[in-house]
């Protein structure tokens, strides 16, 4: 299975639309936030998606728990967990909802890590990477024994790749 996540694209549709081209038959697309366009937009219309601190069409729920596959998915965007200081807040969340995949934005710093066997992604940003040059979104492959999870630039060139088992 494969499940592409992306976050703070700020208004611009047509890099939304671009990642997207690049794969067409990704399981599910989760947008974390901050995209900037109506709920309904025809760039993140089909996607999993939730409300940043940018976001202004109050059809975004605060978060999202799903399951693809026999994964728990939560998303959030990270402003009302205070993620630029800890993801403390969020990981309580988290467990609360029994999620194997924690994806968030906000502070448009990519990575990914297991803490207490849930794994927390922030794919970066789209529009407005910090930490790097390089504008990003994630790749999340979920196999029966591991997580792989690649970053990738806007121009579908892997910045980093790492695999963390179930």
């Amino acid at each position: 299975m494969q499940v592409l996540v992306m976050s703070d694209t700020h208004g611009d549709s047509r890099v939304i639309e671009k990642v997207r081209g690049f794969y067409p038959n990704v399981d599910t697309m989760i947008h974390c936030g901050d995209s900037e366009l109506a709920f309904a937009h025809a760039a993140i219309a089909d996607m999993k998606k939730v409300r940043g601190n940018c976001d202004n069409d109050q059809a975004f729920p605060d978060e999202a728990v799903f399951d693809i596959g026999d994964v728990t998915f939560f998303v959030t965007h990270g402003h009302l967990f205070n993620v630029k200081s800890s993801i403390l807040s969020l990981s309580y969340r988290a467990k609360e909802v029994d999620a194997q995949i924690a994806c968030f934005g906000h502070s448009h710093i990519l990575g990914a890590e297991m803490i207490d066997d849930v794994l927390f992604i922030n794919p970066g940003s789209l529009l407005k990477p910090r930490g790097r040059k390089e504008k990003s979104f994630a790749i999340v492959e979920i196999s029966n024994a591991y997580f792989q999870v690649n970053f990738l630039t806007d121009d579908n060139v892997c910045i980093s790749s790492h695999q963390f088992v179930r």
